[in-house]
Formats: C-alpha cells, structure tokens, sequence
C-alpha cells in the first residue's frame, strides 16, 4: 500500500500531548517518515539510521513483495534510534522540514527521540543511560580535591575496562577528566578584569562540562568577557538535560529544564542575556526546552539566549570588540560542531579568531559522531570512530599550530584519534588577548 507523504494531522513532538505517547501513531508516522527518505536518500552518509533503514526497505521490497517502508516493524524502528546520534544534520539539510514551509514536516531527530522516549517509558532506561544521564552529579562530588585520584583512576585501563562491562562505557573512549577546582569556585575567587561590566552583565551557563571537567573553558570565558566590558555572573543552574534525552528519559529531562527556566528567567527579567559554552547545552536551551516544556518562559528563555562566540561576533560586527591583541594564533584548525550548526548562527568562532592578527583559520565541518553520550557507549564505539573519519583526516590535513572546537565532546574524539588537544575557541582568544586564567 502506497504510503501518503503528506501527514493528516501535524507530527506530534510535544511531550506534553496525548498523542506523543500513542504507539499506534507512532508507528504509522516511523513509516511515513521513513518512506520519504527511502524515495530521498540524501542523508543516507549523515549516521547509521540511513543505510539501516534503507537495507530493510529494499529487503522488504525484493524478497516480501512490499511497494515501500510499510512493513517496517518495532525492531526496525528500535534500531533506528538506536543508530542516531541526534547531529541534527539531516534536518539542516532536509528539503521537507517545517522550517523549510514544506507540507510534508519531515523531522527525523524528533521523531526518533518520541520513539525512544515511549520505548524507555515502557521498558525503562537502561543502566547505561542512567550512568551517562547525569553528569552534574558526578562532577559535584569529584571535581576539586578528588579529581586528580578519580583522573588517575579513569586513565587505568583495567579500571576502564571493568566501567565498560559494568556501565558500558566505552574503555577506549577518553573520558572527560575532571577539573581540581570547579567554576564556580573559580568564579567565586576571581578578581574581575577593569573595565568589566561597562558594557553590562551577562548570566553564564557554564554546562557540566565546564562546570566540573573543563572549568579552564569557562573560566577563559570571562576573562574574555571581561576584557570586552561584560561583568559576568553564573545562577544556579544544573545539567541541561540532554544526557537524560540520549537514554529516552523526557520525564528527567523536562525536570532539569524546569528547575533551569526558574533560575535563569529572573536574569532576563534584568535585562541580561543568557551565554553558552557548549553547542549541545545552547541548542538545548534555545530549541529542546520549549518543547520539552511548552511555556512562555521557556520561550522567552531561548529568545535570550547566545553562544559565548555569537555574543562576541556581534560585537566584532558592532565594532565594539576589543582588538587589544597580545599575539597572534598562527594556523587554526577550527572544527564546526554540528549542535551549534544546528542553531543557525554559522561558525562565529572561527570569524572571531580570523580577526586575530597573525591567525590563519580552516574551518573542518565534519561531525565526530560523539554527540552528547552516544559516542561514549560501548555498543557505537567503533561505528562512532568510522563516522569520525573525515574529521580525523581533516585535522591531519590541515598541519594547524592550534585545533578548537566548540563542542568539548568532539575534543574529546580528536584527542582520541589524532593525538591533539582541541581547545574551545575562547580559551584561544584569552591566549591571543593574553588573559589566559590560572586553572589548574
């Protein structure tokens, strides 16, 4: 039976209908969705949904008599999520996206996180994806004075080894090791650079990452914030909940969003903007938590939100950046990662580090199939590695003094298979500015 592209009704990817929780109507938008793409192809080389997909589709056609994606069952649907990563890059390049007017709303990311999360609400989340679910807590009891036994403990490849039976981490994965004092304690101690706040207050989202494992990147942060007039100040906040969407979890991830909303609207409510470090958490807050939550505030939230970078590309535009450079960076490897892509706002890292004098900047977009957990499970580790070949060969290629990236998960696979440390553009500009933090 010929499947109608065009949907009666809407997609549902509202978490708080009804309808998101139908199986019934989940299955008939997997197949409606999923024949598109078969007749499409296009993103077939993005992940491993594509090819899967496609092999069963011509499977079923060739030896079941099937006219398209019809026959298609629960596990080929499992399996599809599973194969995602959530890189968003099939929905920035898709012809038939609600963003693109088109009628047929086509939204592969969204659709395969509503067949996670009912299948997780059936069966639960896994011990895997309750481990890698929340990184905040994690970090709040070992970085500081445990960090440097935990960082030692996580570099023992027998110790990693018996995590990934347990836990199914991957032991060949360089985990985030953690920082020996946190931001916030960081901040806390910071004596503001002058002139910081003439130009205003910006409120940080520092993410976990920064937070607890790279507190070095948000602490460049400031300083660079400093140097361009900002004060800056860091609420309380928590992990953004993209860690729990990875596993299926709605239920936690709408909590975190929640919580984070309440603490970070009154700084809006000041007149000051919100500012990320990572892509991931950025995307979380401008696009996820309005769906997950469906509120005015959550949308007024995302409205005020930038990347650290794009706050400092409007400036640059404004002329208003600081040009009050120490030194130059040399030739910069600058990788473009997907979740920041996937806002929209182009690569403004690399546009920044371009006004360094000095600074030759190569833009490497290639996705390095880490993507907030699903790169560190056992189970996709390999698949990850040859999915991350061409940004492997990209950093080679380029023979760059320096390597950045937005994401610090991505970093975390370049260590892994080229042998270098990639930095966060801002840490970077404090270098060039020669603000650069003591962090230890």
């Amino acid at each position: 039976m010929k499947i109608d592209p065009v949907p009666k009704q809407p997609p549902a990817h509202d978490p708080n209908g009804e309808r998101y929780w139908n199986a019934r109507d989940l299955e008939a938008e997997m197949r409606r969705v999923f024949e598109v793409c078969h007749n499409c192809r296009m993103c077939v080389g993005y992940c491993g949904t594509f090819p899967d997909v496609f092999r069963r589709v011509d499977r079923d056609i060739d030896e079941r008599g099937a006219v398209g994606a019809e026959l298609l069952d629960e596990a080929a649907f499992a399996q599809a999520s599973e194969l995602c990563w959530q890189c968003k890059l099939c929905y920035i390049k898709c012809p038939y996206t609600k963003d693109e007017d088109h009628e047929w709303m086509i939204d592969v990311p969204r659709l395969l996180l509503r067949e996670k999360a009912q299948r997780a609400r059936r069966v639960g989340a896994t011990l895997q994806d309750r481990v890698l679910g929340e990184p905040q807590l994690l970090g709040r009891t070992t970085a500081g004075p445990m960090a440097r036994i935990a960082n030692f403990v996580n570099a023992n490849r027998l110790v990693r080894k018996a995590v990934q039976h347990v836990a199914g981490i991957a032991a060949d994965f360089p985990v985030p090791t953690f920082g020996e004092v946190s931001f916030e304690t960081w901040l806390r101690r910071h004596t503001p650079l002058p002139g910081a706040g003439e130009r205003g207050t910006v409120a940080l989202f520092a993410t976990c990452l920064a937070d607890y494992n790279f507190p070095r990147i948000a602490a460049s942060a400031v300083c660079v914030l400093e140097k361009n007039g900002w004060a800056v100040v860091r609420p309380e906040q928590t992990c953004c909940g993209m860690p729990n969407l990875d596993g299926g979890d709605i239920a936690a991830a709408q909590a975190k969003a929640r919580a984070n909303v309440a603490s970070l609207l009154p700084e809006v409510e000041r007149g000051r903007k919100i500012v990320s470090l990572q892509p991931t958490c950025g995307y979380m807050l401008r696009k996820e938590w309005p769906e997950l939550l469906g509120t005015t505030e959550s949308r007024v939230l995302a409205r005020a939100t930038l990347d650290i970078m794009e706050l400092l590309e409007l400036q640059r535009r404004e002329k208003t950046l600081s040009l009050d450079f120490a030194r130059g960076l040399g030739r910069v490897a600058y990788h473009a990662a997907c979740h920041l892509r996937a806002q929209k706002i182009g690569v403004p890292g690399a546009r920044i580090l371009r006004a360094v004098p000095g600074t030759e900047v190569d833009v490497m977009e290639e996705c390095s199939a880490v993507d907030g957990t699903w790169g560190m499970k056992a189970q996709h580790y390999e698949m990850g590695r040859r999915y991350a070949q061409k940004l492997t060969r990209a950093v080679d290629s380029a023979e760059a003094e320096t390597v950045v990236t937005d994401c610090a998960l991505a970093a975390r696979r370049i260590l892994a298979e080229n042998g270098r440390t990639a930095r966060h553009p801002v840490e970077a500009l404090a270098d060039a500015y020669d603000v650069a933090p003591d962090v230890p």
